[in-house]
């Protein structure tokens, strides 16, 4: 049995950013050693889209919707789409249901989600350090995985795969971060709180 800490909530809904975060940052870990050449794509890591990084963000924005958090119902649950749509664009074609995506399609969906999180980002900017960070380089993320799509430039593709790397684990730190300092009713690990 895992023993549980009571943390007090104001509105009685626990927090759902620690979860959000770790589950958008633990596959978008794994999805970029893929790109960075450390694994092969494989079951585990479209599971992990499904479930993970798809379901559980979801879940995560439901409950920021009813702690009337506009924001973090945006980002977990647009981000939880997106998982779930990466992987049926990868799933759908191998079952026959519709044709594969061209590299042009992928430049322009991962092209649309970089937009999408460069404007996401100036959400951030009232927010914390840390958000900014995962933000940012997410922005980036998108650009490169956008641009090494449309040219193929493999190079491109695995220099993205190290850049979603620290992306990834700049998701987990702060889910954490959230969490622990939650817990512990102080600052255990800093997120750079906007003044």
């Amino acid at each position: 049995m895992i023993p549980t800490v009571p943390v007090p909530a104001k509105d009685g809904i626990a927090n759902p950013a620690p979860l959000g975060l770790c589950a958008f940052g633990m596959t978008t870990v794994l999805l970029n050693f893929t790109k960075a050449g450390f694994i092969d794509i494989s079951s585990m890591i479209l599971a992990m889209g499904i479930f993970y990084g798809g379901l559980a963000q979801v879940i995560a924005g439901i409950i920021e919707a009813k702690k009337n958090n506009t924001f973090g119902l945006t980002a977990f649950t647009s981000y939880g789409f997106f998982w779930l749509s990466l992987v049926g664009l990868i799933v759908m074609p191998s079952l026959g249901w519709i044709p594969k995506t061209s590299e042009s399609g992928m430049a322009a969906f991962l092209g649309m989600w970089g937009l999408f999180t460069f404007l996401m980002f100036f959400g951030t900017l009232k927010l914390n350090r840390a958000l900014q960070f995962v933000f940012g380089s997410l922005t980036i993320l998108f650009i490169l995985l956008a641009i090494s799509e449309e040219t193929g430039n493999k190079n491109l593709s695995q220099f993205a795969g190290y850049e979603g790397i620290i992306c990834g684990l700049s998701a987990i730190y702060t889910g954490i971060a959230n969490l622990l300092n939650e817990v512990y009713g102080k600052t255990v690990l800093p997120i750079g709180p906007v003044a």
